[in-house]
């Protein structure tokens, strides 16, 4: 069983936000895998099926994005999960728009959803799909641009991560992280791969 979980904010008032890429990602997998994301558990919204043939449990944590660590505890602890057979979906602001990243393992840096979870597991030892959502230009405070909803153009971008998320996750699923990795760590440009 592999659990994977998207991290986002609960509320139509941040549906549409970067930084609730995680549950949008999350939500596409549920569409290309026929699996309903509404059951109540752990403090998530839980939906059980199968995946490239593994049997997934797809949650979208209902804590808020600073808590969301006690949710993905919970469910390990449901599931009977280890944290490496975990992957957790999520936005960064560190990766441009639109660009994908995957990691076996690592901090959480600045993001507070990936604070919550290595702490409340006492680990960095987690597969996660970052989703790029750093603009050209940030106008104002950080925090008001990844909680400020999306325009047109945006959505059109996150639509395509979205569906990326999906194939990263199947690829994941299917052939393993390291040629889940290489596969679609590529697209980093060198100066970012240099800077992480």
């Amino acid at each position: 069983m592999k659990l994977i979980v998207g991290l986002g904010n609960p509320g139509e008032e941040y549906a549409w936000t970067p930084h609730n890429m995680g549950f949008l990602a999350v939500d596409g997998l549920a569409e290309r895998a026929g699996i309903r994301v509404t059951r109540p558990e752990s403090k998530s919204y839980v939906g059980v099926g199968k995946l490239a043939g593994s049997e997934i449990v797809l949650a979208k944590p209902q804590t808020m994005m600073n808590l969301s660590g006690i949710a993905v505890r919970m469910l390990i602890e449901r599931y009977e999960c280890r944290a490496a057979e975990t992957i957790v979906l999520t936005d960064d602001v560190d990766l441009p728009w639109g660009m994908l990243r995957i990691r076996e393992r690592g901090s959480a840096g600045t993001h507070n959803g990936l604070k919550s979870v290595v702490r409340s597991l006492g680990t960095e030892d987690f597969p996660r799909v970052r989703l790029g959502i750093r603009p050209e230009k940030i106008w104002g405070e950080l925090r008001d641009y990844v909680l400020c909803p999306m325009g047109r153009a945006e959505r059109e971008v996150a639509a395509q991560m979205v569906k990326d998320a999906g194939d990263a996750v199947e690829a994941i699923l299917r052939d393993g992280l390291n040629k889940a990795m290489s596969r679609f760590n590529r697209r980093v440009p060198p100066d970012e791969e240099s800077s992480q």
